[in-house]
């Protein structure tokens, strides 16, 4: 597994969608956070917080994720390399997580420069540090574990196809669907009861959850079996093959 770990990852950064999925996510956030004279520009709202930042990215998420996995297994159906691979000595649940894995270290290693979004609005506040640096640190927990979940949406749709675009596009959808989708659902108000279910079956629910500063259980258990639930759906289409 850690060598098909490491493979995926060299071949992320052995090719250009790597780089440029994590210099699109940094260039249009600190666009902006410090260049467009816009609500979301931190200089202008003059607020020592990262709010901002944390509620595009998720959004910038649901697109650039999808750019990075949706070659994972599509490709390899596309070349006629799955067969191959699952000759390995490795169990499919070993495979699927070594690709996984690579995908959400990317997401992480994404995220790291953004730090410096972080020295620069404690360096601002008045006085110097009055940033909420409690609500700073749930908030990069929840966004880390909102591109996990991502990472699994597209695992799971790039294994049901051979076509990396047609894996980005139904990836992109049903990351939007399962991130804001269902949260606007309940805030229509038109399913009686089933509201509240609709919002809470949504990542947006638990991710603003522990932006609030609180690292609730049930939001971590919920982001653990969202992941769980589409590993699964992959490990199912892939023994598929087998039938």
């Amino acid at each position: 597994m850690k060598a098909l770990y490491l493979k995926e990852i060299r071949s992320f950064l052995s090719s250009i969608i790597g780089y440029v999925s994590i210099a699109i996510f940094l260039i249009f956030n600190s666009l902006f956070l410090w260049v467009f004279s816009y609500e979301t520009n931190v200089l202008d709202g003059g607020t020592a917080d990262l709010y901002t930042f944390f509620g595009m990215s998720p959004i910038i998420f649901l697109i650039l994720i999808p750019a990075i996995t949706m070659k994972s297994f599509a490709e390899e159906k596309r070349t006629g390399t799955i067969e191959l691979l699952f000759t390995r000595p490795m169990t499919d649940l070993s495979i699927i997580m070594a690709k996984y894995l690579a995908g959400v270290t990317l997401v992480f290693v994404s995220l790291l420069p953004t730090l410096v979004y972080y020295y620069t609005v404690h360096q601002l506040g008045d006085p110097v540090g009055i940033v909420d640096d409690g609500a700073t640190i749930t908030s990069y927990i929840g966004l880390f574990l909102v591109g996990a979940c991502l990472v699994a949406v597209g695992i799971f749709t790039s294994s049901i196809t051979s076509n990396q675009f047609v894996a980005l596009i139904i990836s992109a959808f049903l990351g939007w669907f399962l991130f804001l989708g269902l949260d606007l659902l309940a805030v229509f108000s038109q399913f009686g009861g089933l509201d509240l279910l609709f919002r809470n079956l949504g990542i947006m629910e638990h991710y603003r959850s522990i932006q609030r500063g609180v690292i609730d259980t049930r939001d971590i258990l919920y982001f653990l079996s969202f992941i769980t639930v589409f590993i699964a759906l992959t490990k199912l289409v892939l023994q598929s093959r087998k039938w």
